[in-house]
């Protein structure tokens, strides 16, 4: 199944044009691609940034036993599907 798309209309240097067309041998085809997967993982970084810094006073014991808690409930979860399975 293929996602909607949404149309946008972006502006970037003639230096940035080269760059990406020219030098990266890449298409105008590709552009779209390319700015989608950028966007992607410059709001990955933003949300991680985010997260570093609501935790930053929490206790590390602390947050390392809420990781653990969490892992082990993904883990038995996981387990669980896959004995409904057989």
């Amino acid at each position: 199944m293929e996602e909607e798309s949404v149309r946008w209309n972006i502006k970037v240097s003639k230096e940035t044009d080269l760059t990406l067309l020219g030098a990266h041998g890449m298409k105008k085809g590709d552009l779209s691609k390319f700015i989608e997967e950028a966007v992607r993982w410059r709001v990955f970084h933003r949300t991680v940034q985010d997260i570093k810094t609501r935790n930053a006073d929490v206790d590390l014991e602390e947050l390392q036993r809420i990781v653990d808690d969490a892992v082990h409930e993904v883990r038995a979860e996981r387990r669980s599907r896959k004995t409904d399975l057989h």
